[in-house]
């Protein structure tokens, strides 16, 4: 989990997903011991290693590994992980697209074939300042409800999976609607959209377990930061 989650860091970086010190992925380390692993404050995100990964409980203590965290990244993530057992890895991010997303009324509209995984499939949550208060997460926890997918309303996005891989490619997925969404709108043309009913069917071919988003992908993931001389796994 360690390696992992540090290279989801660095393909976050890659992707131009990262927002230099901030922002935050975590995976839980295992359900017995409440604990996750969460960048260590004021690292880039192509600074994390696996080594340099703090462990904290869920109440956001660092038990172990030297340093501090931010402690957004505790309240934000700290009530998804509290409140979800059946999701191990969390991902935020502030990237331009899905911030311009994120202010809009409608949010994410179902008008490409990117966007089809996410029909019906994501939850909202206002914008309440700054992530900093303890009582924010009992409401974070219930806007997500049962989704794997949260547009934080003129904030930024959220994604979660079993895996870190799924929670990765569906925000690589997430991130990529939302640039072609902004895109298509930028034209100042009428937009064609597939139908309701068709985009509800090719969501329910991603539900296919055969589908396992993330499974496919992550080798080769790895493979590109390896050949980018990355230092993840150090």
């Amino acid at each position: 989990n360690r390696v992992n989650l540090a290279a989801c860091y660095h393909l976050a970086d890659h992707f131009q997903m990262s927002d230099i010190i901030w922002n935050h992925i975590t995976v839980r380390t295992s359900s017995e011991k409440n604990t996750f692993l969460i960048n260590k404050f004021g690292l880039r995100y192509d600074e994390i290693s696996a080594s340099n990964l703090l462990e904290i409980d869920l109440d956001g203590t660092v038990v172990f590994g030297d340093g501090k965290i931010n402690d957004t990244g505790y309240i934000i993530h700290g009530a998804i992980h509290k409140t979800r057992e059946d999701i191990n890895c969390v991902m935020h991010t502030h990237s331009r697209a899905g911030l311009a997303i994120s202010c809009l009324k409608n949010g994410l509209q179902p008008i490409i074939q990117d966007a089809a995984i996410f029909h019906n499939r994501v939850s909202y949550h206002d914008w309440q300042g700054m992530s900093t208060e303890v009582e924010e997460c009992e409401s974070l926890a219930k806007s997500l409800g049962s989704n794997k997918v949260m547009i934080l309303r003129n904030h930024g996005l959220l994604t979660c999976g079993e895996t870190i891989g799924e929670a990765f490619m569906l925000m690589y997925y997430l991130d990529r609607a939302c640039k072609n969404q902004v895109d298509t709108l930028s034209m100042g043309q009428d937009v064609i959209g597939p139908s309701d009913n068709i985009m509800e069917y090719a969501a329910g071919q991603y539900d296919d377990p055969r589908f396992q988003l993330g499974k496919h992908e992550w080798p080769a993931l790895l493979r590109l930061l390896d050949d980018n001389k990355s230092i993840y796994n150090q």
